[in-house]
């Protein structure tokens, strides 16, 4: 089998030598061999190690345990697990998809609520412990989504907030879409976007960052992201069958 030196792996794989040496703290990769004067042996296995890592790690989705669960992969086959890397796989890609048909959801209720398809709630005004009360999230939650923006409450005279049939409405696509970790930023675009346009198209709004936005997150265009993390998935599986064989 042919072998490497650490600058050499460095060069094929794209990465700095010190990045080689991390790779090998970390477990993602089997430990090399080591010559007499101390230097590292790697050879054809580390580097289709190095690219499974490389393609695991290329995921952004970081939600639920992703990342961790890419990175048990990794470490499975770095341990010569090529079995239990497949089956962790396997598991990864359902949560992903299972991620996906959550994005899909939210964008349905959301979709009948703006429609008026869901119900609505009646006439009385709410406080913001019965607002919480009746969407189940804490009074937190509701004036963390307040102070970005999401939501304008209005005031009593004695200065309490008090929330509308409308803000409720308002509130439970809120709900809706982070329970499904669509970003703050995302649902703020899309809002924003139903104030100038009621028929603007709520998915692509949601998935669509501007360019005035600054920072782009993951969860600023979730459904794009999720997709990408399930083909990545596909090729984690073709990697780890192609290595099963090889090696």
């Amino acid at each position: 089998m042919k072998t490497y030196r650490t600058a050499q792996v460095a060069q094929i794989i794209g990465i700095h030598p010190n990045t080689v040496r991390l790779y090998e703290e970390l477990g993602l990769i089997s430990r090399p061999e080591r010559r007499a004067n101390g230097y590292r042996v790697f050879t054809d296995l580390h580097i289709a190690q190095f690219c499974l890592a490389r393609t695991a790690l290329r995921v952004e989705v970081l939600q639920n345990g992703l990342r961790a669960n890419a990175v048990e992969i990794v470490k499975a086959s770095a341990a010569g697990e090529f079995d239990r890397a497949l089956l962790l796989t396997g598991r990864y890609e359902e949560t992903l998809k299972s991620e996906r048909e959550n994005a899909e959801e939210a964008l349905r209720i959301a979709g009948e609520i703006l429609s008026g398809a869901a119900p609505e709630d009646g006439g009385t005004m709410m406080t913001r412990k019965e607002a919480a009360a009746c969407l189940q999230v804490t009074a937190d939650t509701l004036r963390n989504w307040e102070l970005n923006g999401l939501l304008t409450v209005k005031r009593r005279q004695n200065g309490y907030r008090v929330y509308s049939a409308g803000d409720i409405r308002r509130l439970r696509i809120i709900r809706a879409l982070r329970c499904a970790n669509y970003s703050l930023a995302a649902i703020l675009r899309m809002l924003s976007a139903l104030t100038w346009d009621p028929a603007a198209d709520i998915r692509q709004v949601l998935d669509t960052p501007g360019e005035d936005e600054g920072v782009i997150s993951v969860c600023d265009r979730l459904i794009t992201s999720l997709d990408a993390a399930i083909r990545n998935a596909g090729e984690l599986r073709d990697q780890l069958n192609h290595m099963k064989i090889q090696f």
